[in-house]
């Protein structure tokens, strides 16, 4: 806290601050003092700024003194020091005011003109804080603060010599004199004079600043309030809002202070830091525990008797409360435990007095179902199902917010709670309306922003039509109440701890500011600013629906796409029933329309209307509609009237999610003071039906092989025609009435299982399935006398499993988060790099991290600039087959230079962590990284700054787009340089491109084709980047030559966006075998450099996603029997796909999760046939052996010999029987008789046989020997 502008000279700037931190951070390393630095936060804020919309947004850079562990605390009883040197920089790292300046108040506020240590939200508060949108500083230090149980902090500050204590101001808001005392007075005082009185000015009590030189403090210290009152100020937030102790400490009455002046500040300071450090230990800390399991309990609460403000228990049920010497009663309470007092603990001057808690459960449960094959057991979680009327010793805290909340009202109140409640909220937005208002969406969860294993996720959406109200301020009435009510209601707190749950309070805000209180029946409103019915705008199973599908449909099946919901309700108005799916059928009549889980449907309608009496009557609107009745207050949507395009039919066609349309009134907008009877009529209502996500069946299925959840398994109910499926961690649910059923689990690659099961009213029952997979037998079949294709996962070493973990943990929901918060972030997004600029870049890169970096030229460009090529990696310009090779470029068109910028961003991202964050340290040392940033330096020269539409730069400098120019033929240097020394000498299995012109992910080919090859792998590997985005998988880029413009998921296959032949990626996956996708950044080609820090934050998450991917697939070596590697081999994979193996044998290629099939082929071996199942987070690992080949002509050999010997001797056999015969005959000639030519009868004898035309009519006539003895004969026939 800065003492006031009113009675401080403006020419004192605070800055002095910053230099004692650094040098306390020096300290802090010094193993002298390690052992008593254990927990404290030191925060700092600055008075420099950046200015709007020019300098950069620069990272807040907390540092720790003591310990490298993950963030929010290094492990069970192990605290440690945070150092928040700056809350933020100055403009382009540019103080705003310099040493000995001329008086001013420069830089005391951010940026956008506001004083950070007046804009936290505030107990006394008189208006609403600023929006973080003006804060951003704030908004930070809000969530640091949040995710970490600090117990004790100091902000520096300067313009006097005092320690300031909360709290720093009062109801009654007087400029000075009211002593605002909080119940932990005799603590803050403590804390305030241990720094004080080891300050040697500050102790004395008269600081003796210019112009306050008559201003005296008691021992050093005041109440902050008391100076002067301080609406807004840190030290109270921390306090209020979180476990921590804030003291504020002004160090110096100059505020920037001469730097030879900093030396002396230092000495008169160090003590002080050192030692309000080490007053972190003091009071008394604990750990609370289950006492039947031992189980840690977090968020318990924890009360000092005769103290009014509590604290809760850390991540490990770990507490400590800062407490002054005496002897106290404390008592710990946790929802379904019971309560527990620890009475007269005596607390010394010194370490922290030890008191553990073990807590007894107020009921004890099993915590292992009693599974059997047949009939599962209830689950272990059981939701309390309080009856109406019920009381219990709790009366739960109901709203008191009953008003009618405009989009500005809405958005500080949703804002509100989320800070207020940050453990267990989470404040997102799906996107923006037609009128670009947020599509605000509440998370409330014990573990907001987490996927839990087996939790159930719920939704209630609100406000669909403009104009029907009471639903958004029915889910705003019902966030205050959950939040209010966790942690002490039981029924509140064990359903908010069982279940993940999501409120949309309005889907249609544009709507909604167009409609009129008191409009009972009109259409003002009720539809989007395009005039288009929301609720008719959904893909129909019946109708085709031709309007254009709208933004806030867009985003709202994205969200129901991207979560595993159970069940939803719709919130409506105009009357007061529960209808259910179908809300049409084919004819387009109002009759039943049945679906195949109608009982399921009645049942969760029934558990709404049952609770609110004028619903269950069925009369809803007996002056509106007199002849209308709905039994029990429920109906079937197309049996009261038909609507195609309704929201609840997709839910139920395209999702797992059960949704029903629930009519809350007759009156669609209802006067103000109404709201608090809608309130009562439906509270229990809004509750019982959220309690529908635990009945049915659910559980997990698991691979039979390595235990792991099946992603997308199957879960069908035999005569049901409705199957559901399972989310990332093999979890499902599936709602059933009461019953026996024959469920089956069933996934592509598996044998399906079915089990019996009986569903009891109480409860969801438990079933889990193990499935095994199909291709086992076959596999060990296709083996035999053929080698061997095993897996290589039980070779691998404890490094190899750890990084595989860390995969799998990066893997999960929000794995990347760790990455994202823990690590380095100083980068300099303020401005473009020209082709020099980026040269430079590249260079300090590689001088400053010599070790993992290694800069190449690919080539050169026209006009003879070069085509930079960055290798990151542990061993740069070392081949390691073994690892996966990883590119990233950009800058393919010139005039779209921000992939350019965001490469260079995540160059300078890898080296800054590397060796400081052990996640990016991991993914470097085992990925082979290059980054090629731009692609067409000559064209990026030729483009212009917020040219968003221009083309200027586009191509080459011979008017050539490069990406059509990737041939075998290629014609420009660029293209060949690409070809010749990036994709075809180097084995790479991913690729990125970044480009600009709209906001979406294309993949193979660019060119038209009927089919695409590895298409499931390739739309994979583009929905993971628009997934990780946080727009782009809603399929809205909203450019503004293309408002209406609807890509589904945010992916698109190349051809169907922009179609063309030669480019990058069809060549890259044609001759380099290498997977490769197009991500357009923005909208604008060359947006202004303002925007590059948002566009950076945007893409971050999804080009790390990338370098986790890379890592999956399939991986693997190649050899013969004798262990050879067998390098060029060719892996076909689908019977399309083919990578070759590298040197040693090793292969590697990215496939889509689920079952593939694999054929080794190698020259002179038997070709290899296999299957292996790839996971969604983890690579699969195979070793395929080899068979030399003995086959000839692709047969055995043996058989070949017998064959050829068999035939040797038949051709010789024959021969001989050949010469045989024809040496008979030869002899016969010589031997035989032969007719004498003796006179002209004779002759004509002769001319007359030998004329004849057949051998038939030769033997017809006989032969006469005329001669008169043989003998005669005989000698003729020797002449």
């Amino acid at each position: 806290m800065a003492s006031g502008w009113e009675a401080r000279p403006p020419w004192r700037l605070g800055r002095l601050h910053l230099p004692l931190c650094l040098m306390l951070l020096l300290l802090l390393r010094s193993p002298a003092r390690g052992a008593h630095i254990k927990k404290a936060e030191a925060t700092t804020t600055t008075s420099a700024g950046a200015e709007a919309g020019r300098g950069p947004v620069r990272p807040l850079l907390p540092r720790r003194g003591a310990g490298q562990g993950a963030e929010g605390g290094g492990g069970r009883g192990s605290p440690e020091v945070w150092l928040a040197s700056s809350a933020w920089p100055s403009v382009e790292g540019r103080p705003l005011w310099v040493e000995g300046g001329p008086r001013g108040v420069s830089g005391r506020d951010n940026s956008r003109g506001r004083d950070l240590n007046r804009s936290f939200p505030d107990q006394f508060s008189s208006g609403e804080p600023p929006a973080l949108d003006e804060v951003p500083e704030v908004r930070a230090l809000m969530d640091w603060i949040r995710r970490n149980k600090f117990v004790l902090s100091g902000n520096l500050h300067g313009g006097s010599v005092v320690a300031s204590y909360p709290f720093d101001d009062s109801p009654e808001h007087k400029a000075t004199g009211i002593y605002s005392k909080t119940s932990d007075d005799e603590v803050f005082k403590y804390l305030a004079k241990a720094y004080a009185s080891n300050h040697p000015i500050m102790k004395t009590g008269e600081p003796h600043c210019p112009g306050d030189e008559d201003e005296t403090f008691k021992d050093g210290i005041t109440n902050g309030a008391h100076w002067y009152d301080v609406e807004g100020g840190m030290q109270d937030y921390n306090y209020i809002w979180a476990n921590c102790f804030e003291i504020t400490l002004e160090l110096s009455c100059c505020k920037y202070p001469p730097a030879s002046q900093l030396r002396q500040e230092w000495e008169n300071n160090r003590e002080s830091l050192i030692t309000l450090i080490e007053k972190v230990h003091i009071g008394i800390k604990g750990f609370v525990t289950d006492s039947v399991t031992g189980a840690e309990l977090e968020n318990a609460t924890i009360s000092v008797a005769g103290i009014n403000h509590n604290i809760t228990t850390g991540r490990f049920g770990d507490f400590h409360r800062l407490l002054v010497p005496g002897t106290y009663n404390l008592t710990v309470v946790s929802p379904g435990y019971m309560p527990l007092t620890i009475n007269d603990i005596i607390v010394k001057e010194g370490p922290a007095t030890e008191v553990d808690f073990a807590l007894r459960p107020t009921a004890v449960v099993s915590l292992i179902p009693d599974m059997t094959e047949t009939i599962a057991t209830a689950s272990s979680v059981a939701i309390l199902n309080v009856p109406r009327g019920t009381s219990s010793s709790h009366e739960p805290i109901q709203p008191k917010d009953f008003h009618h909340h405009h989009f500005p009202d809405m958005e500080i109140f949703l804002r509100r709670f989320a800070n207020e409640y940050p453990n267990i909220t989470r404040l997102y937005s799906l996107g923006k309306s037609v009128e670009s208002r947020e599509l605000y969406v509440m998370e409330i969860s014990d573990n907001p922003g987490v996927h839990e294993p087996g939790e159930p996720e719920f939704k209630y959406i609100g406000n669909m039509h403009g104009n029907e109200v009471v639903g958004r301020e029915l889910l705003l009435n019902l966030i205050e109440y959950l939040c209010k009510n966790f942690g002490t209601d039981p029924e509140v707190t064990d359903l908010v701890r069982s279940t993940r749950i999501h409120l949309m309070p309005s889907m249609n805000p544009d709507g909604y500011e167009k409609s009129q209180e008191g409009d009972s029946g009109s259409g003002i409103g009720r539809n989007n600013s395009n005039n288009f019915d929301l609720n008719r705008n959904f893909p129909d199973q019946f109708v085709q629906i031709t309007d254009p599908t709208q933004p806030e449909t867009i985003a709202v099946m994205s969200w129901m796409k991207s979560y595993p919901f159970v069940l939803s309700a719709n919130l409506h108005g105009g009357s007061l029933v529960v209808n259910y799916p179908f809300d049409d059928d084919e004819q387009g009549l109002a009759i039943y329309s049945k679906s195949p889980d109608d009982a399921v449907f009645q049942q969760i309608a029934l558990s709404y209307s049952k609770e609110n009496s004028q619903m269950f009557q069925g009369r809803p609107c007996k002056n509106i509609y007199p002849n209308e009745y709905f039994p029990h207050g429920i109906t079937n949507g197309a049996n009261w009237y038909n609507v195609p395009g309704g929201m609840q039919d997709w839910n139920y066609l395209h999702t797992n999610c059960f949704e029903v349309t629930i009519e809350l009134g007759c009156v669609k907008y209802p006067f103000e003071k109404d709201l608090p009877r809608f309130w009562e009529q439906n509270r229990r209502s809004l509750i019982q039906f959220m309690k529908q996500v635990h009945q049915g069946v659910k559980g997990f299925v698991l691979d039979g092989t390595d235990g792991r959840g099946i992603l997308n398994a199957t879960i069908s109910v035999a005569e049901i025609n409705h199957p559901v499926t399972s989310y990332k961690n093999g979890d499902y649910w599936r709602l059933l009435v009461p019953g026996t059923y024959k469920i089956t689990a069933s996934a592509r690659g598996y044998n399906p299982v079915t089990q019996n099961v009986t569903v009891k009213s109480e409860g969801a029952i438990e079933v889990n399935f193990t499935l095994v997979r199909s291709s086992t037998d076959g596999n060990k079949e296709s083996k035999k006398g053929k080698g061997d294709s095993t897996s290589a996962e039980d070779a691998s070493d404890p490094t190899t499993k750890e990084f595989e973990a860390l995969i799998k943990d990066l893997s999960a929901e929000n794995g990347l988060e760790g990455i994202m918060l823990s690590s380095s972030s100083n980068l300099a997004l303020y401005r473009y790099h020209s082709y020099k600029d980026l040269s430079e870049f590249l260079r300090g890169l590689v001088m400053n991290y010599p070790l993992i970096t290694n800069l190449t030229t690919l080539g050169q460009s026209a006009e003879y600039r070069h085509i930079w090529s960055l290798e990151i990696s542990n061993k740069p310009n070392v081949s390691e087959p073994e690892e996966p090779k990883i590119r990233f470029v950009a800058g393919i068109h010139g005039n779209a230079p921000v992939g350019t910028e965001l490469l260079l961003a995540l160059a300078e991202f890898l080296c800054l962590n590397y060796k400081k964050n052990p996640a990016v340290t991991q993914l470097v040392d085992r990925t082979r990284i290059v980054i090629v940033p731009s692609l067409n330096p000559d064209g990026r020269e030729r483009a212009q700054e917020k040219e968003c539409t221009s083309k200027i730069g586009q191509t080459n400098a011979r008017g050539k787009d490069l990406d059509t120019d990737f041939t075998n033929n290629a014609s420009q240097p660029e293209t060949k340089a690409i070809i010749e020394n990036l994709i075809q000498k180097q084995d790479f299995s991913l690729s990125v491109a970044l480009d600009g012109g709209s906001v979406l992910v294309t993949y193979p080919y660019d060119k038209p084709v009927q089919t695409v090859e590895n298409k499931e792998t390739l739309k994979h590997l583009a929905s993971l980047y628009a997934n990780n985005h946080p727009s782009m998988h809603m399929g809205q880029p909203s450019c503004p030559n293309k408002s209406d413009e609807n890509i589904p998921g945010g992916v698109m296959r190349g051809a169907e966006w922009y179609s063309h032949l030669g480019s990058m990626k069809d060549y890259s996956v044609t001759y380099g075998h290498c997977p490769e996708i197009t991500v357009y950044i923005s909208c604008c080609y060359f947006p202004s450099a303002a925007q590059l820090p948002s566009l950076w934050v945007e893409n971050k998450r999804s080009l790390l996603s990338m370098l986790v991917e890379v890592h999956k697939g399939v991986h693997g070596f190649v050899k013969d029997k004798t262990g050879k590697p067998i390098s060029k081999a060719v892996i076909v994979l689908n019977e399309g796909i083919k990578v070759h193996t590298k040197e040693g044998g090793y292969f590697h290629v990215l496939l889509a999760p689920g079952v593939h099939n694999i054929n080794a082929i190698a020259d002179g071996y038997q070709q290899q046939h296999s299957q292996v199942f790839v996971h969604h987070d983890a690579a699969s690992s195979v070793v395929i052996v080899f068979d030399t080949d003995n086959r000839i002509f692709g047969l055995p050999r043996e058989l070949v010999v017998t064959v050829s010997g068999a035939t040797m001797s038949a051709l010789i056999l024959t021969a001989c029987i050949i010469w045989c015969i024809c040496s008979i005959k030869s002899n016969r000639h010589k031997d035989g008789f032969h007719r004498l030519r003796q006179h002209h009868d004779e002759y004509e004898d002769e001319i007359r046989m030998m004329s004849t035309g057949s051998k038939k009519s030769l033997l017809s006539h006989e032969f006469q020997d005329e001669t008169d003895t043989e003998e005669e004969t005989l000698y003729s026939s020797k002449h």
